[in-house]
């Protein structure tokens, strides 16, 4: 008998692969600002948080620390994959979190290694979620949306989601 996935599963199959979110916070005088980021997740995990390694050098740590809302969003437009993610930002210096998600890529970046003093984990701590995930071809698309344009009703392309977590 095989295990139902979860909304949170679903979530992870879905972004796994991307590797890139665009991290968006608030600046002090209320402008959003958004900064691309590498998911250093090897798993969602049971608390549905998500993790960044930023450069202390940069505005995003000390950001994070006044005002921790955050979105992350992933997308491939190549396969019609959406995903928008509230979630409570907070900035970690847990050293066996940092060891345990540290990887090649990120020795570009932090050459010092996991203990690296400008290596920052920041833990995106996620409340809700959302996705789009078109598996249409663009021609049964293309299709659906002028049949739903004649009929009046909206087009159901893909699977649609919202997660609480």
């Amino acid at each position: 008998m095989s295990k139902e996935k979860t909304p949170q599963d679903r979530l992870w199959e879905i972004i796994k692969d991307l590797r890139f979110g665009m991290l968006t916070h608030r600046h002090p005088e209320g402008g959003l600002h958004a900064h691309p980021l590498t998911t250093q997740n090897h798993s969602l995990g049971e608390k549905g948080i998500l993790y960044f390694f930023v450069s202390r050098s940069t505005e995003v740590g000390q950001r994070l620390r006044s005002d921790g809302n955050v979105n992350v969003s992933y997308s491939d437009p190549h396969k019609d994959v959406y995903v928008s993610i509230t979630g409570r930002a907070t900035v970690s210096e847990d050293p066996d979190a940092k060891q345990r998600l540290f990887n090649t890529m990120a020795k570009a970046w932090f050459p010092g290694g996991p203990t690296d003093p400008d290596l920052e984990l920041v833990e995106v701590h996620i409340t809700h979620a959302e996705y789009w995930d078109v598996k249409e071809s663009k021609v049964t698309q293309l299709f659906k949306m002028a049949s739903a344009a004649v009929s009046g009703e909206r087009p159901k392309l893909g699977e649609h989601k919202e997660v609480m977590l």
